[in-house]
């Protein structure tokens, strides 16, 4: 039976990985099957018997192929459904800017070499006035950051031998100038721990009822800032004009429309004409008021105690345009609404929505009184 059912296995059509070809008897062979099985290296329970009547592996036909056709068919429309893939747009070109950096060296170039040099200047002065020009150009048309402009025109001085090493990086030894330095990491510590925003905020709430008191209230935050922060345009950019902003179109007051005279006008204007006025009456308030100190130094005048000797000298005109100032603006640029009984109101929700003072305006605050009193005591 076993032989027979071996024999009728084969003969059939169907064929499976173990089978011979169709039609092909095993009694054709000259030898028949010996029944004891071959020795194997796999132990006899890795392979089922071939006598188990459940074992159809060996014996079963193959499962049935796909039709490649048929399935890349339904592939594809499946992909057809999927939304395509988004592309990333290309980078930004990296490197200096080829024109405005051709122009800014040509122009060194030319006066250096195809300009005569008078006969009172030297030839270092004549090349260092061409590195000069190169490097004001430059900085007008930035081919590169101003950092990176800046340094290259300083190694380009060094490198052509117009200026020793130590004068180049004379500079970077003044207290002057890295009190410039520091006065700018307070100025992105104000923007950065939200003091500034919290305390014109502050002000708002307190003279914030018409828009005049509005007025003054931005201008006394500003002036209370002003000697931590020595740029004009971290102060507006930074604290202010976010605020204005917020006001004038909760006021229905829109930049660039007829219903910016609403107030926004008036409030922008205000705010400009008060950060003039309080970086004039600090020492610390801009960058350029410890420039002119240094100019001065150099110049042979010698100034004591410098920060209250300017502000002494700078408190009476400044102190009077503080105050001046918004009320001329609102009698010759009147803002069309006079009340804005809503802006305290506002201030008090962003000051609940900002909750208590956090840490690090606790220490911003610490270290702002500490600089501003080392400046006022000290002799630079």
């Amino acid at each position: 039976m076993e032989s027979l059912a071996l024999h009728c296995s084969f003969t059939t059509t169907t064929t499976t990985p173990f089978s011979l070809n169709p039609g092909i008897s095993l009694h054709s062979r000259s030898k028949p099957i010996s029944r004891s099985s071959p020795p194997s290296i796999f132990p006899p329970s890795s392979f089922p018997s071939l006598r188990s009547p459940l074992n159809s592996l060996l014996f079963s036909p193959l499962p049935k192929r796909r039709n490649p056709l048929l399935f890349l068919t339904r592939a594809t429309s499946q992909n057809d459904k999927d939304p395509p893939p988004q592309t990333k747009p290309p980078p930004p070109p990296q490197g200096a800017k080829l024109l405005p950096f051709l122009i800014s060296i040509s122009i060194g170039l030319i006066v250096r070499f195809l300009i005569p040099i008078p006969v009172e200047v030297t030839l270092q002065a004549w090349q260092l006035f061409a590195i000069f020009l190169s490097t004001i150009t430059g900085l007008v048309l930035s081919p590169l950051p101003v950092g990176a402009w800046a340094f290259l025109g300083l190694t380009t001085s060094i490198v052509t031998g117009t200026l020793p090493f130590t004068t180049a990086f004379g500079a970077f030894t003044n207290e002057v100038i890295w009190l410039i330095v520091i006065s700018f990491f307070f100025a992105r510590g104000f923007v950065k721990t939200g003091l500034g925003d919290r305390i014109a905020t502050y002000f708002v709430k307190w003279l914030g009822k018409s828009t005049l008191g509005l007025s003054y209230g931005l201008t006394l935050s500003e002036a209370l800032i002003a000697p931590a922060m020595p740029s004009t345009t971290a102060r507006a950019g930074g604290v202010f004009v976010p605020i204005i902003k917020s006001l004038s179109l909760s006021a229905g007051s829109r930049p660039g429309d007829p219903s910016s005279r609403k107030l926004g006008s008036y409030l922008v204007q205000s705010q400009f004409q008060a950060s003039t006025n309080s970086s004039a009456l600090f020492l610390t308030a801009s960058a350029q008021n410890l420039l002119c100190l240094k100019l001065a130094e150099e110049l042979g005048i010698i100034i004591l105690n410098p920060w209250v000797s300017w502000f002494k000298a700078a408190s009476l005109p400044a102190l009077v345009s503080l105050l001046l100032t918004p009320l001329i603006l609102y009698k010759f640029y009147p803002p069309e609404i006079k009340d804005t009984p809503d802006a305290p109101a506002m201030a008090a929700k962003k000051l609940e929505q900002m909750g208590p003072v956090t840490k690090n305006e606790w220490i911003m605050v610490g270290a702002m009184l500490l600089a501003v009193t080392l400046w006022v005591c000290g002799s630079a």
